[in-house]
């Protein structure tokens, strides 16, 4: 199967928390997601910019850090034009962004590289962040019952 999100390729990194019994590689959790996401998880400013075709939007730090729950590692962040940070995970040598379709043909843009470290401390500052992260990985579990 082919995928579109970056790093999907090499995307083979196994999980440190066997709750998770299903999901074995980033696509696993990548597959999962896609059933998940939805605009009660996207962040509140982008939601009118949520859609079924486009799942991902807005939902890239709650994504970054429940994969890095998973998968270990850490989560970097790419300063966007806007002044926003966009998530993304490196476990090891691998290096993916499970929400980076949201950004269309524009994703080809996006460097990843030399990026600050994210800290779920800060992010989850923002109570709201904090409780759209806690649905997402509620659903994820429920998933796997």
């Amino acid at each position: 199967m082919e995928y579109h999100f970056y790093g999907w390729k090499d995307a083979a990194v196994k999980p440190i928390d066997e709750k998770y019994q299903t999901i074995c590689s980033p696509r696993d959790l990548y597959d999962k997601l896609s059933r998940i996401w939805c605009a009660d998880t996207c962040a509140p400013r982008m939601r009118h910019q949520w859609t079924e075709k486009n799942r991902t939007k807005g939902q890239c730090s709650i994504t970054a850090f429940l994969a890095q729950d998973i998968f270990g590692g850490k989560v970097y962040g790419i300063p966007l034009e806007d002044g926003s940070v966009h998530c993304y995970n490196v476990v090891g040598d691998c290096c993916f962004d499970l929400t980076s379709e949201q950004f269309g043909d524009s994703a080809k843009d996006l460097v990843y590289e030399g990026n600050p470290e994210q800290y779920r401390e800060v992010h989850f500052a923002k109570e709201e962040k904090r409780l759209r992260y806690e649905m997402l990985k509620k659903a994820l579990a429920a998933s796997e019952q």
